[in-house]
């Protein structure tokens, strides 16, 4: 089996030894243990003839331990060198790169929120397209924590009992108020996709769609949501913008917030 084979999962456009290594590096980084090369082709998808040759490469260039007494491998010191360049950046830094891609890729105004202790979210950061018509929040903006996209997958992040969830949404304000019953019903739809939409409620005219960055015990840390003007695009654009923004946020949940190995 060569290296084209072992990519069923790889976009056409990935490079398919690369994916293979990321592949094999992350099973490695989710393992508690060492790994053989037979456990990690397992895990990783990748047939063992080509994960034997990516690990042999991996070691060479310090990025895989090889355990010769036991012939097994974990992550080497080449990947500390290269989280180094990480210790100490902001989570705002971190995730910024993805933002802009996204607001490129759609079009889109894509904000950054932080959950306050105060049940309350605060955009501190922001990314979007060179389109000529968009909608202009500034940094600084604050808003109540369940209120909008964002505070429906906060919502769901929280697993609220109905009565707290009433409770909470009773003081919100909306300019188009989308009624109790459905809002609760659109949060547990947001449990459900991993991701919510508000249509004009929270604002007349304006379209955002919202999910969560979690912690590692599942609370919901940053939000992120994109905004337009409604009308702008399709529900087939809105849904693929919401997968996409699924996508970044749990990738930023696994980097910022790594479970601790048992």
């Amino acid at each position: 089996m060569d290296d084209e084979s072992d990519t069923s999962k790889a976009s056409p456009k990935d490079v398919g030894a690369v994916f293979n290594a990321v592949q094999i590096l992350a099973c490695l980084a989710a393992s508690t243990k060492p790994m053989g090369v037979a456990a990690v082709a397992r895990a990783s998808g990748v047939s063992t003839s080509t994960c034997f040759n990516i690990l042999r490469t991996l070691t060479r260039a310090r990025y895989v331990a090889f355990h010769h007494a036991e012939k097994t491998y974990s992550l080497g010191l080449a990947i500390a060198e290269l989280a180094a360049g990480l210790i100490g950046t902001s989570p705002t830094a971190l995730i910024r790169p993805e933002m802009e891609r996204l607001a490129l890729k759609h079009g889109m105004l894509v904000l950054l929120w932080r959950i306050t202790e105060d049940d309350h979210v605060i955009l501190v950061d922001r990314a979007h397209s060179q389109s000529a018509i968009r909608v202009e929040i500034s940094i600084g903006f604050r808003m109540p924590a369940l209120a909008g996209a964002v505070g429906r997958s906060i919502a769901a992040a929280l697993d609220l009992p109905a009565a707290e969830l009433s409770r909470r949404f009773k003081p919100l304000r909306w300019q188009s108020s989308p009624g109790f019953d459905t809002y609760r019903s659109e949060v547990a739809a947001a449990r459900n996709c991993g991701w919510a939409i508000d249509k004009s409620n929270l604002y007349n005219g304006i379209i955002s769609i919202g999910t969560v960055i979690c912690d590692a015990s599942g609370a919901p840390r940053f939000g992120l949501s994109g905004v337009c003007i409604a009308g702008q695009y399709s529900e087939e654009t809105l849904h693929s913008f919401g997968q996409d923004l699924l996508e970044v946020a749990s990738i930023a949940s696994k980097s910022l917030y790594p479970k601790t190995k048992q």
